[in-house]
Formats: structure tokens, sequence, C-alpha cells
């Protein structure tokens, strides 16, 4: 039954877990949980150079290029929100470990079967399932990697790890240009799909050895079990460790109610619940304004339908150089001042790309190097969105608050935003392109300013000093 107490025990888990130095266990545990990221960059990627392709007659499916940009990529978003919320409730009551190892056969079967498609139903009903799975994994990963990350690595690692995506991407983009370029129409893009299921399963067997969260064991009452997980770390790394200094008291619970993570997160944090929407909802609107229509501005504006991979590779790389460069001064600067600094950067540099295009003055390749330049601020500030949900809300309702805000923002700016500026795009008028750029500029900035004023100072801390567990004993309500 939930949210009742089973018992009471003294850990210190937490503080074991937090003062482990770097090691080979850590790589294994980024390694099995943080590359999901790229299978996400691959299939986003993959979808949006391959919608020409799709659209040319003898692909085997009879679709526009409009529905795979617009209406296919809102159905993958949605599938991502709904899946989210399914499995980001089912991760805090059943565990971690379960369900990444359920997302990520979702992901796998969703993929496989969009490769068979033979319809335009067929292949908007598997996007929608292939986002399902992959909704879920946001959820159960990001609660896993921060619970799992001593908290002086936690802040460089989430970026890090949240910016892979866009190895993925780089490496789809890559990937597209020979098999549209040297297979059959109705071949190249089947293959295409059929690789992200490859990587999936090398992922998976990687992913079976990562241990469930100490810390979400403890909590639900398995407290030798916490204590055997740690121990076994302990051991495996060697050599002398510092004495943990901090202890704290549980009441257990089988699970929590739904009722409560809503309390928690409206009534006991409402300044940072409307941080979390700010930066989830102005992420979203910048990237879907660039990213899930790029291959269609190349093509309305530039005429380029079959090397758009190349072109994306360039931003990808961008987008991942960001967070791998300034990762770590979000444990250094701070949080605030880096995450207000790369949302208010980012948003104005993309409303002078809207203004450079409005007047004419891009070619296919300048345009392509404002968008890295942007991207290259904005991607790092955007992987902090999920390691800002992550940390700022207690141990109990972690998995359902990034659900719930990856779900809310994602949905305002994944599912609206694709429809909207894919309309714009379609509409082949420069300056209807130049306002989809502005209004996802826009809301960025705003994004920033909300963290300015709201934002949390999480380096360096542990997770359960950023905000107590429901289960700690005294636990006190928080603003």
């Amino acid at each position: 039954m939930s949210d009742v107490e089973t018992g009471t025990v003294t850990t210190k888990v937490p503080a074991r877990l937090d003062r482990l130095p770097w090691s080979r266990w850590h790589w294994m545990i980024v390694i099995g949980l943080g590359t999901v990221w790229i299978l996400d960059g691959l299939e986003v990627t993959i979808v949006g150079n391959l919608s020409a392709q799709l659209a040319k007659p003898g692909s085997g499916i009879d679709i526009t290029q409009a529905q795979v940009a617009g209406l296919a990529a809102a159905l993958y978003v949605a599938g991502a929100c709904a899946g989210a919320l399914f499995f980001g409730w089912l991760t805090d009551r059943f565990g971690r470990k379960k369900l990444f190892l359920i997302t990520l056969l979702v992901y796998l079967a969703a993929t496989l079967m969009t490769a068979f498609s033979f319809s335009a139903w067929w292949f908007f009903l598997f996007r929608f399932m292939t986002g399902f799975g992959i909704g879920g994994e946001y959820a159960a990963i990001n609660s896993a990697i921060d619970e799992l990350i001593p908290s002086k690595h936690r802040g460089r690692i989430d970026i890090i790890i949240n910016g892979s995506y866009w190895l993925g991407a780089a490496g789809g983009a890559l990937l597209t240009v020979p098999l549209l370029n040297d297979l059959p129409v109705n071949i190249g893009w089947r293959v295409a799909f059929g690789l992200g299921v490859v990587l999936g399963l090398a992922i998976l067997l990687v992913r079976r050895h990562v241990p469930e969260s100490p810390r979400w064991l403890f909590i639900h009452g398995r407290g030798k079990e916490a204590e055997g997980i740690v121990d076994d770390v302990e051991r495996q790394i060697g050599g002398d460790l510092p004495e943990p200094e901090r202890s704290m008291t549980i009441h257990t619970r089988r699970s929590i109610g739904f009722l409560r993570i809503a309390h928690t997160m409206v009534a006991l944090y409402p300044k940072r619940t409307v941080l979390g929407l700010s930066l989830f909802i102005g992420q979203a609107f910048l990237y879907n304004a660039i990213t899930f229509g790029y291959a269609q501005i190349l093509s309305t504006f530039f005429k380029i339908d079959t090397h758009t991979g190349y072109y994306f590779a360039v931003i990808a790389a961008g987008n991942f150089l960001g967070p791998l460069l300034l990762g770590h001064l979000f444990d250094t600067v701070g949080r605030v001042p880096m995450i207000s600094a790369t949302y208010i950067g980012s948003g104005v540099l993309l409303l002078g790309t809207a203004w450079l295009f409005n007047q004419g003055m891009l070619t296919a390749v300048t345009l392509t190097a404002c968008w890295c330049v942007v991207l290259f601020v904005a991607s790092a500030g955007a992987s902090s969105a999920y390691l800002t949900v992550s940390e700022i809300f207690p141990m109990e309702t972690r998995a359902m608050a990034i659900a719930f805000f990856f779900a809310i923002g994602t949905a305002a700016g994944g599912i609206a935003g694709p429809l909207v500026f894919s309309s714009l795009v379609e509409s082949g008028v420069p300056g209807d392109t130049a306002l989809a750029f502005s209004i996802g500029g826009l809301v960025m900035i705003v994004g920033g300013l909300v963290e300015v004023f709201l934002g949390v100072k999480a380096e360096r801390r542990g997770l359960e000093d950023i905000a107590e567990p429901l289960s700690a004993a005294g636990a006190r309500a928080a603003a």
C-alpha cells in the first residue's frame, strides 16, 4: 500500500557514495546508462535526414516531407512525453534497474518495427512507440545516474552524458549520406533504423551489469541490499577511503503515493517547479526551431536534399563540444551563473541568426555555421535542465519529477514546435522561417531569466542536502 511506513533505518549510504573517487566502476555506469542518449540522437537525426528521401516515389511509404518533419516528429515527442510519465512513475515505485532495462527493450522493438514500415500509419505508430521507450529512458536513466555518481563530479558528468545525444546525432547524420546515395530509395532508410537496433543491443549487454540505486533501495526498506552494493563497489575501488561523515535516518516505505509526489512538487517546492518548467520549455522551443526542421530548411531554401547529413554533422559536433568544454564550469563557477548565461546567450545568438536569414545574407554553409555557434552554447544549457530537475527534488520523487518536466516542457515545445515550425518553413518565405527562429530564441531567453531569480546553488552538494528525502526523520517543508 502506498505511503505506508515499513520501518526505520539509519544509513551512511549517500555519504559513502559521494566520497568515492572516480573509478572503472563509474565508467561502467556512464557507458551502460549514459550511452542511451546516443541512441536518441541517432533516432531523431536519422528521421530528419531521411525526410526528403522518404517522400520520394518508390520509398515504400506514401508520405510527404512535411508529414515526416511535422506529424511524425510530433508523434515521436508525444510518445516520449507519455513514456516519461508512465515509466517515471514506475521507476520511483519499482526501482531504476527494472525500468531502464524495460524501456530499452521497448525502444529496440519499436525501432525494429519502424524499419519494416509499409505505410504512413505504421510509420507514425512506431515513431510514437519509439518515443514512448525513449521518454521512459530519460526518467529512469537520469535518476539512476545522479544517484550513483559522486557529488563533486555530478554536474560535469550529467551534462556531458546528456550532451552525448549529439554523438549519436553526428553518427546518424554521417551514416545517412552513404545510405541515401549508395542504396536503393526503398532500402537505405530501413537499414538506417536497423543500425539503431544493433547499437541498442550492445548497450543492453553492458546495462545488465549496472546495479540498482542503493539510495532507492534503502528508502524502500531494502537496506541490506543497499549496503551490499556499496560494500562491493568499495572493494572494487580499493585503497584507503575516508570515513563518511554523515548518516541519516529514514522511515522506509514500499512506495510513495502519486498525490504525495504531486503535493511535494507543487506545494513544497513551487519555485523549483516553475524553474524546471521554464528550463525545459525554453530548450525545447529553441531546439525544435532548428533541429526538427533543419533538413526541410536546407531543402526548401537551398535545394539540398541528399547530403544534409554533412551539414548536420557539423551542427552536432558543436552541440557535443559545448557540454564537453563547458561542463566542468557548472561544478566550479556554479549552476546559476552558467545556466543563465548559456540560456540567455544562445537565445540572443539565435535572434541574430534569424535577422541574418531574413536579410538573405546566409548560404547553406554560413547558416550551418550560425547554428553550430548557437547550439554550442545552448547544448550545455539544455543538458543542465535535466541535471537541475534531477537534483532539486526529493529522492522519492526524482524520476517522476524528471518525467513531469520533460513531458510538460517537451510537449509545449516538442509537439507544438514541429507542427508550427514545419508549416512556417514549408511556406518558402524567409520571414516565416526567421519567425520560427525568433520564437525559439525568445522562449530560451525567458528560461535564462527565470534561472537568474529562481536558480538553486546545487554544485558539489549531496543530493540529500539539496532536497531532503520525504522519508527522512524530521523532514521539513521547503520552498
